[in-house]
This record gives structure tokens, sequence and C-alpha cells, in this order.
């Protein structure tokens, strides 16, 4: 193929849970781009594969969907792309529907529907490994013959039919070929005569039964004659009291299983299996909690203990850079930029970037192996309670990570308050831009050696807890209180256990490392630049502490001294709050800055340990960290989470909401921290 020539686009389909985006990452590997869809802050996949031939395909990871008539904003973006009504994307040139070989009477159901699209289909029979544990017997050229397509047998997690699978991709793939499924008869009149009306305008008769049904079911897309139709059908359907819709998705089920029979597919074994064992225990009321807890916890003893090595090396890395720096630049402003500015901003960052790593493999391996629909299972009656669907959870889940992927992930709450509700509470998740501030005050707090890893490991575990119990409790007030109604219950898959993709998880560390350290060197490097020139100007002293106090930093820090004193909170913390607004992470950095230490974590830990008020008492207290604490588990200290949930709820109203609830919250319960630990004896 010329490298003149377009490339093809192929859209990759499936039900959620099928392996799509795991064979999605193994055929594109690092070649793949992360956007939004145009318009909408919905995360968009595009990678590129080679077929054997060497042919660069174009690939676009469709969000999960059961059945092409959406039920939700994802849904509705991937029934876009496949119809080609998606701005500033192509209309794919074919399909590659992605099946659970394990569950094919469903994942065939929405095959059938992409089939009526009019577009050359290809079906990846992916997990076909936990269908033969189940004893189902699988026969893809039986498969292929039947329903017309052609069915290339895939393992996505172990890299498995990969090359049968790309040699497919090269060849020319044909269309679909006449509905093999029987149409009720009423059904069939209707749809005949709106095709008829559409076919004067579409050559192909499968492609004008499709559109048929789509202006049946409401579509407003099509000539003048076949909607009109389509308007007097619906409504004799609506007076006959006839749901159409039900007898089409029941003449889709049964021509599926004859088809499936007589493709000579058997189902195995239905109980016993060991995914059968585990989930006895992981969803047990007792056990399954357990479980949670301690996978948790084990996840922050890791981020203390394993990723104290990186640190300590990146920890070295700056100070032997400083040094050099040090030597090497006379002295003068520019080097007290480098040094005291860029060097201390950026490094005090960047080296919380192996914790940050360890979360997101972490979060991957569970959610690769099938555990996290466990989990959402497991906690489904706990958020029932508050008021949300299951459905909340993996949004909010995400949001430990970021609270931005997090809100956007809402779209996949089908219910408007549901899905306003986690907005408004999704960032009460601890995410990952906190790990930095949470270690820094846990180890100014405490010093290690009096606590061992497993101590801290459980405080962190605590601040989760905070967050997301104090969560819930407003999910609540907010559902049942100020948005009203009630909420749907959780219809949830549970997909077989699978040996996770270190592939997958792999990019999707990476991914998160480069989003990262781009902030690092943009973000966090534009406002240390600032930071330095605001805690550096004017130059009235030669004393340091004195210098930073008459600096603009410092006016600031004064200014604002009056409100935070009641939370033990000095000037110092007062600029690292305002900094941090524009991330949270950048609080550490500001703090390096104001205390001038260049970037090293310990040299941080010593100066706010040894940071005093005017009296000469202590300013970071253990009481005094604790309140810190509190009050970043609570505080919307992130615009960017402002602005992208002005942009899911359509206005400013609920995000400047969410902005007020949220610091008002954070300094009532930081200063209850203050009042109720002095009252107990605690400084």
């Amino acid at each position: 193929m010329s490298q003149d020539s377009p490339k093809r686009w192929i859209a990759v389909v499936g039900n959620p849970n099928a392996g799509k985006s795991t064979l999605f990452n193994a055929l594109t590997g690092l070649r793949q781009r992360v956007g939004n869809y145009p318009g909408v802050t919905v995360e968009k996949h595009t990678g590129t594969a080679f077929t054997l031939h060497g042919e660069a395909v174009e690939l676009i990871d469709l969000p999960g969907m059961y059945s092409m008539a959406a039920r939700s904003p994802d849904e509705e973006i991937a029934v876009k792309v496949l119809r080609g009504e998606s701005a500033g994307l192509p209309k794919p040139d074919a399909v590659l529907c992605v099946v659970d070989a394990s569950n094919l009477e469903r994942n065939l159901f929405l095959v059938t529907q992409v089939m009526e699209l009019g577009l050359p289909v290809l079906v990846a029979l992916n997990m076909v490994d936990v269908a033969e544990a189940r004893g189902i017997r699988l026969h893809p050229d039986q498969l292929s013959e039947k329903l017309g397509v052609s069915f290339i047998p895939t393992q996505a997690h172990r890299g498995k039919g990969l090359v049968e699978l790309r040699a497919a991709l090269g060849q020319r793939l044909l269309k679909p070929g006449p509905r093999q499924w029987t149409m009720p008869p009423t059904l069939a009149v209707a749809v005949g005569q709106i095709a008829s009306a559409w076919r004067q305008s579409e050559a192909s008769e499968l492609r004008a039964e499709g559109k048929a049904l789509e202006l049946l079911a409401g579509s407003n897309v099509g000539p003048d004659g076949a909607r009109k139709l389509a308007t007097a059908w619906r409504e004799r359907f609506r007076k006959e009291a006839y749901d159409w819709s039900a007898s089409v998705v029941h003449a889709r089920y049964e021509y599926v299983r004859k088809m499936l029979g007589e493709a000579g597919i058997r189902s195995g074994k239905l109980g016993g299996t060991w995914t059968d064992w585990i989930d006895a225990v992981v969803l047990h009321p007792v056990a399954g909690w357990a479980v949670l807890v301690g996978m948790m916890l084990t996840l922050f003893v890791s981020i203390f203990s394993i990723a104290a090595y990186p640190m300590g090396w990146i920890d070295a890395a700056f100070v032997w850079i400083g040094g050099v720096m040090q030597g090497a630049l006379s002295e003068g402003l520019f080097r007290d930029l480098l040094i005291d500015g860029i060097l201390a901003g950026v490094g005090g960052v960047v080296i919380f970037l192996p914790q940050i790593l360890i979360l997101f493999f972490f979060l991957g391996l569970l959610e690769d192996s099938g555990y996290l629909a466990r989990a959402a299972f497991l906690l489904d009656r706990v958020m029932h309670r508050v008021g949300l669907s299951g459905k909340s959870f993996i949004p909010l889940l995400s949001s430990y990570a970021c609270a931005i992927p997090g809100i956007m992930a809402t779209r996949t709450v089908e219910d408007p308050k549901d899905r306003l509700t986690t907005i408004l509470v999704a960032p009460l998740m601890s995410c990952s831009a906190r790990i930095p501030v949470y270690t820094t005050l846990l180890a100014a707090a405490v010093p290690v050696a009096l606590v061992p890893v497993w101590g801290k490991a459980a405080a962190m575990l605590g601040l989760y807890v905070l967050g997301t119990g104090t969560a819930f409790i407003l999910a609540w007030l907010f559902r049942k209180k100020l948005l009203g109604g009630g909420s749907p219950p959780l219809i949830l898959e549970l997909p077989p256990y699978r040996m996770p993709s270190f592939q997958t998880v792999s990019l999707r560390m990476w991914e998160r490392a480069i989003l990262f350290l781009r902030r690092a060197g943009t973000v966090i490097l534009a406002l240390s630049i600032v930071l330095w020139f605001l805690s550096s100007f004017p130059n009235t002293s030669a004393d340091p502490t004195e210098k930073l106090a008459g600096s603009f930093a410092g006016q600031m820090g004064h200014g604002l001294e009056p409100i935070l004193r009641p939370l033990g909170f000095d000037w110092r913390i007062g600029i690292g709050l305002v900094a941090s607004l524009a991330a949270r992470e950048v609080f550490v950095s500001t703090m390096s800055i104001v205390y001038h230490v260049g970037g090293e974590e310990e040299g941080l830990v010593t100066a706010m340990r040894s940071a005093t008020w005017p009296d000469g008492a202590l300013i970071y207290t253990p009481l005094t960290c604790l309140a810190l604490l509190v009050f970043y588990v609570y505080a919307l200290q992130c615009l960017s989470t402002v602005a992208v949930a002005k942009r899911e709820t359509g206005g400013w109203k609920w995000p400047i909401f969410m902005l007020l609830y949220m610091t008002g919250l954070a300094y009532l319960a930081a200063w209850l921290v203050q009042v109720v630990g002095r009252a107990l004896g605690f400084s």
C-alpha cells in the first residue's frame, strides 16, 4: 500500500468486559492517541495498527455498549461514530466486533445490530480460554458460515490470535448479507413500508431496514416520506399497546439461540468453577469487605515501602543536580531561580511519581483481573442506601486517580440526578495528586522511626475512608433532600477472573506518567517560576526569613493569616493553599520554594518540623498536620476540576456550589480538629 494512500478507519465495538480495550491495546501498543470526542469531555482512544502486509489502519476504541439503542451519553457517542454522525471523525470503513466467547448469546445480539449498519464486519471471538474452561465447545468456522461474517479466535490478554486478526484486517472484508432473523409479521409490514420509502435513496435493502428500525425508535434523520410513515406506525403501535421494540429484542435472541445451536455450540458447566469459588469469598457480606480493606491496605503499604527506593534515587539525583548548579554558576538571581525556583518546585513534585505509578499499577491489576466489578457489586448496597446507583461506583473509583476523568466517566450513569450527585461528590475521593501532600504531612507529623510502615499506610487508608465516607453521606443529603427521587437498582454483569494483561497495565501507567510529567514540566514549572518571583521580590533583606515575609507572596500570606489562624495555619501555609488551587500537589513544590530546599523530600520535612511561630512554638504539630490533612481531604484545591464540572453540568451553578460547599466543609472540619484536639489535651 502506498504511504500516500488514506488509512482505513475501523471502529472497535463490544460489550463491557468483553476484553475490547485489551485487544485494542495489544493491536496498537504505544501507537495510541488519547483525546476527547469533539465537543464533549468523553475520552477518545485511537491508535494505529499494522496488518501482516504492513498496511496501517486506524482503530477507534468506542465506549462499551450492549445494543445500538443508546441509554447513556457514552453509548450515544458510540452509536454516532458507527453511523458516521460524529463531528471530527470519518465514518468507519469497517467494524471490529469483540465478543466474549463465554457469553455468546448476549454478545452476538449487538453483532446482529452492527451488521445492519451495512458496514463490513469482522468478529474477534475473544476469551476463548474462559469459554473452554467452562466446557463450552466453540466452532468458529461454523459461526462464520451461519452468521455470514468472519470469526477469529483470540486471547487478547495473552496475545494469542493477533497474527490471524492482523491478517484478516489486511484482507477485503465483505459486507454482511441479508437479515436472517425473522421479524414479527405486524412489525415486518411496518418496516417494509418505511424501508420502501427510504430505499429510493438507499441501495442496500439491509441498510434500508436498519434505517426503518431507527426511525421507529425515534430517529429524525431520513427522507420525509419515511419519517412520516414511521411516525404513523409508531402512533398505531401505541394505540394498540404493541411493544414493537420488545418483539425485536425477542426475535433477535431467538435467532441467535437457533444459530448457536445449528453451529454446534453447547454451553458447559455453569457452576463449580474456580471463579465461583473465589466469588464465594470476595462477595461474602463479611469476608468480602475484609478482602477489599486488605487490598487497599496492601496498596498503601506498597506506596510507602516499595516506592521509597525509587523516590530515594530521584531525591539523590535532584540533590546532585542542585550541587552541580551551585558549584557551576556564580551567585545571583539566575542561580537562585534555577535552584530555589525551578529545581525546588519541579523536583518537589516529580519525586512522588513512583507512588502515583504504584497506585495506577494496582488499580490496573484489579480492573484487568475482573475484581473491580465485584467491588462495585459489594458496594452497591451501600451506594443504593445513599441514593446512588451502583453505576456511580466506576466514576467514583476513577476519581481516586483524578477527579477530572471521574467526572467525565459519569456519562455512563443514565439517571440525570444520579449523574449530577456523582459529579458533586467525586472530588471528595482522594485523588493521586493528594498523595504528595498526604505523605509529606504524615512524615512531618510523626518521625518514621516512631511509626512502622503499616502504621502510616493505615493512616493513609484512614484519609481515603474519611473522604469516601463523607462523599456517601453528602450523596444521601443531595439525592434525598436537594435533588429528590430514588435510584434504580444495579444490573451488573460479573466478568470471569482472568490473568491481567501487563501490557495493558503498563500502557495505562505510561499514559499517566507522561501526563504527570507533562504537568510538572508545564503548569508546575510555570507556577514555580511565578512563586519564586513572588517570594523573592521586593528584595529588601538579606535574612531569608525576613526576605520571604516582606515579599509579594509573604504579603499575600499575611493577609490570609487572620482567616487561617483558627485552623493552626500560618501565612506560609496560606501561600501553599492559594498556589495549590492550580493543582493539589503544587502545595509540596510551593513549600519547597518557601523553605528554600532544593526539591529533596527529607530537606522539606526537616524544614517543616523546625518551622515556628514568632513566639517559638512549633507550627507543624501533629494536631496542625492532622488539621491540614483533613483540609486537603475536603477542599476542592483544583480549578481544572471546576472547569470540567462546568462543561459536564452545562453551566456555573453547580460548579460554584461544589467549590463553596467543599471549601466551607474543609474549613469547618480543620477547625473542629483543632478545637476537639485541644479539648482532649493534644497539641
